[in-house]
C-alpha cells in the first residue's frame, strides 16, 4: 500500500488561511531544544507582524538567532479537515515610529473586529482594564516583522 501524501496548498489558499486567522506559533532556536510560543499577528498581504512583550525567554532566543519557523493552522474539532502553513524566515524588529504606529493600530483593529477578549492585551504587556488604545499610545511591546522567508510549507487534507 502506498503512503498517502498530504496535498500542498497554493499561494491563494495559504494567504487566505493566514488572513482568516490571528494566532500563530513561533519556534525559536533554543539552547538545547526549540522554544515554541503563541503570538497574535496581523497580515498586510505582504508581511506578518507580531507584537511581543519585552521580557521572557523568547527575547533571549530572538537575540541569539532571529531565524524562526512560524506556524498557522486551522482544523475542525474531529480533525476531518485541517490546513496549516509553516513559514521559515527571519524576524526583524520594526523601529520606524510611523510603521510601528500603523502596525499597532492594525492590532487594535484586529482585536476589535474579531471580538477578542480584553484579556488578550496581557500578552502584549497591557492590563485588560486599560483602554485598548493604550496598545498604540504606549511602547510596551516589540514589533517583529517576518522577513527573508526561505521556505513555505502549506498543506491541507484532501
Amino acid at each position: 500500500m502506498d503512503v498517502l501524501k498530504i496535498p500542498h496548498m497554493d499561494k491563494e489558499e495559504y494567504d487566505k488561511l493566514i488572513s482568516e486567522n490571528h494566532v500563530s506559533r513561533i519556534a525559536f532556536k533554543g539552547d538545547e531544544y526549540p522554544y515554541v510560543a503563541p503570538f497574535l499577528y496581523v497580515f498586510d498581504r505582504r508581511h506578518l507582524y507580531f507584537l511581543s512583550t519585552k521580557y521572557g525567554k523568547k527575547i533571549q532566543f530572538y537575540k541569539q538567532n532571529a531565524n524562526v519557523a512560524v506556524e498557522i493552522e486551522r482544523f475542525s474539532s474531529d480533525m476531518s479537515s485541517y490546513t496549516f502553513v509553516t513559514l521559515l524566515g527571519h524576524l526583524t524588529e520594526v523601529t520606524d515610529e510611523n510603521e510601528g504606529k500603523r502596525i499597532r493600530e492594525e492590532f487594535v483593529n484586529m482585536i476589535k473586529t474579531r471580538g477578542l477578549s480584553s484579556n488578550v492585551v496581557a500578552a502584549l504587556g497591557h492590563s485588560p482594564t486599560e483602554p485598548l488604545e493604550a496598545v498604540v499610545k504606549e511602547n510596551r511591546s516589540l514589533i517583529w516583522r517576518l522577513d527573508e522567508v526561505k521556505d513555505i510549507i502549506a498543506l491541507k487534507n484532501a
